[in-house]
This record gives structure tokens, sequence and C-alpha cells, in this order.
């Protein structure tokens, strides 16, 4: 039996993009449900998706105290209340097609599908050879602490079943990178070892609309995901792009 799936979404101020996503993806999968997770956005987002009149998207508008893209992300998870979820961007950039792939897999028994980019250099030769070698640091971050690995870990287009996940994230929430980027790494951090996880690869595409938000912070929350070591990493890149690496993360860590 077919079951419900989610699209997570996590968004702030993609007026450009979301109304646009929100009837590509229910013209294509009109048994999907969608679920924009708002970082209080400042421009006309949640009105755009409140004409649409769609009973099936929906517009959640988080707490302010409590910002950050994983945050969003793992939130949407919990609250979906779907079997199945799938986090993608709000910026064209993964592919709409790749949806029915990934929610098959899910369906064929997987507890987590990645979608896995493919010619990944069409990211640029910096971006491409940085994606690769923080997925090689993550793999032995990972495989020294007996958790399972993925061909891209740095990806932000995976699924899995919520109620595996769910749980996980309630449990971890305060150990998790919150205000980071690289959700994908902190659930396989804080999963089981033993999880039954599927590829679907694509094409990574090019942002249709508004400015990325990918910068140098990106970076340093990513490597603060990754024990001891990662912490200490991800100090000295702060300091080497002159960013305050303590009011990043106030609390003193030993």
């Amino acid at each position: 039996m077919a079951r419900f799936l989610t699209v997570v979404i996590p968004t702030c101020n993609e007026e450009k993009n979301i109304a646009n996503m929100a009837k590509a993806i229910r013209e294509q999968y009109p048994a999907f449900h969608v679920l924009f997770m708002d970082d209080n956005s400042t421009d006309s987002s949640k009105k755009l998706i409140e004409d649409l009149h769609d009973p099936m998207v929906t517009f959640f508008t988080r707490d302010p105290h409590d910002r950050g893209l994983a945050a969003s992300v793992l939130q949407g998870f919990v609250e979906c209340g779907t079997d199945y979820f799938i986090c993608m961007d709000c910026d064209f950039q993964h592919p709409i097609s790749a949806l029915g792939p990934m929610y098959e897999e899910l369906e064929k028994g997987a507890d987590l599908v990645v979608g896995t980019r493919v010619e990944r250099r069409a990211l640029g030769f910096i971006r491409w050879a940085g994606s690769w070698a923080f997925n090689v640091y993550c793999d032995l971050f990972l495989f020294v602490n007996h958790k399972p690995i993925t061909e891209d870990i740095m990806s932000g287009l995976f699924g899995g079943r919520r109620m595996l996940w769910a749980p996980i994230i309630t449990k971890h929430w305060n150990e998790m990178e919150l205000t980071g980027w690289k959700v994908l790494l902190d659930m396989l951090k804080f999963g089981p070892s033993k999880v039954d996880i599927h590829k679907v690869y694509y094409r990574f595409g090019h942002r249709a609309e508004g400015e990325s938000h990918i910068g140098p912070k990106v970076v340093i929350t990513s490597f603060h995901q990754c024990g001891p070591l990662g912490k200490f990493l991800a100090r000295v890149i702060a300091g080497l792009k002159d960013i305050n690496y303590e009011q990043m993360y106030p609390e003193k860590e030993l």
C-alpha cells in the first residue's frame, strides 16, 4: 500500500522561488504534501503560499528565537506527520524529478534515501574540491564512530522514514548542529549503526532566482559537527576567515 510523503523545504526570503516550487511539486506529484519550514522571512513568501489556497501546501513560521537551517529541516521531519519525508532546497538546484524515484526507494524499504550528485565538478573546482575533501573527512569520522556512511554526505536532498528518525531527532535535538547546514551528517552521527541506505543519482542544477546562502560559516559549522578534531579545525578556519568563533559558539568547549 502506498504511504504518504511530505516534501520538507527550509526557506528564508524565497519569494522569487517559493510559489513556483510549490506549484511544480504539486503538479508533478499530486499526492505529496509540501511543508515550507520558514525561518521568519520578511518578504512576501507567506502570502504567496496562502494565495495558492492549496490544502496540501503548508507554510510553517518557526520560533524567531530558534533560527537555523538545520533546525528548520529537523523540526519539519518531526512535525510533518506522514510516513515519509524528503528534504530539498527551494531554489530548483535539486530536481523535482528526483522526488519520485526517492519515494519509490522508501517504498522498497529504505530507512534513508540520499540524493547523490553526479558530475560534481559543475559546482566549480574549488567548491568541488572542498566538498570532496570534507566528504572524505566525514566518512572517516563516521567510520571511527561505527556509524554508516554514504557517497554524498554533503547532499541536501534526502529522505527517510519518520517513525525511525523523529524519535532520534527529538532525543538528540540539543546535541545537533541546529544553526548548521549539513543535516544528513547529524542524522547519521546520532542514528543507529545499522541503517538501510539507498541512493538516487541526480544532476545538480543552477539556482533559479535569489542568492545562495553558502559562505565560510557553512564550512565552520560542518567541521564543528565532527568531534574534537573537527571543532579544532573549525576554530582554525574561523581564524583564517576572520570570523568570531566564540560568538558562533558562546559556550566554553573543553
